[in-house]
């Protein structure tokens, strides 16, 4: 079975964290949501208290095969900015390991150098925080070892890529149909 640790902290984007976190579990894969605030409970950007699997100083991320961030401001500020998440990353990137983040979240990726001479995506207007990156400007992008999502729009293409890349081609279209996906990008045309 397939881990992936989701990191969630004060100021995250509701939709992005927790929409990640369902598709991810409906597909059968293991999701561990980790606090990086020091406790268990996190207050999302629009005063949601959610209550994390794990707190970061007490995990053990050996299992990981992804590692995911969520969105939103300041809790993409909060990922950026701690340093033990930051350790983590690079470790996680230089053993060619999955990494995954949406909205204002790949600033951290940015910070650290991930993404330089990669093709990325992020929320309209936080391009120059993405250090080094290719901006596509597209819903999700997908270049080697990173994932990267646009916004809350996105917390459904962006969730369903993660599945495929773990799972196999394919392995999200039960899930699309299921949670009427199809349905919505058939209105949208």
């Amino acid at each position: 079975m397939k881990t992936v640790y989701i990191f969630f902290a004060d100021g995250l984007e509701d939709i992005e964290a927790l929409a990640t976190v369902d598709i991810l579990r409906r597909a059968g894969i293991n999701v561990k949501t980790v606090s990086i605030m020091g406790n268990e409970i996190i207050t999302s950007a629009h005063g949601v208290r959610i209550i994390t699997d794990e707190v970061f100083e007490h995990t053990d991320f050996s299992d990981a095969d992804m590692l995911v961030l969520p969105g939103g401001l300041p809790g993409s500020t909060h990922l950026r900015d701690f340093e033990p998440l930051q350790k983590l990353l690079l470790s996680h990137n230089e053993k060619g390991g999955l990494i995954a983040a949406i909205c204002a979240a790949p600033m951290a990726l940015g910070n650290l150098g991930l993404l330089n001479g990669k093709h990325a995506t992020c929320y309209p207007g936080c391009e120059d925080t993405m250090t080094g990156a290719q901006p596509t400007g597209e819903l999700c992008t997908v270049c080697g070892n990173i994932i990267t999502g646009q916004g809350p729009a996105a917390a459904f293409p962006f969730a369903y890529t993660i599945v495929d890349i773990l799972l196999g081609a394919g392995s999200s279209d039960g899930l699309k149909e299921g949670m009427m996906y199809r349905h919505l990008l058939a209105e949208g045309e």
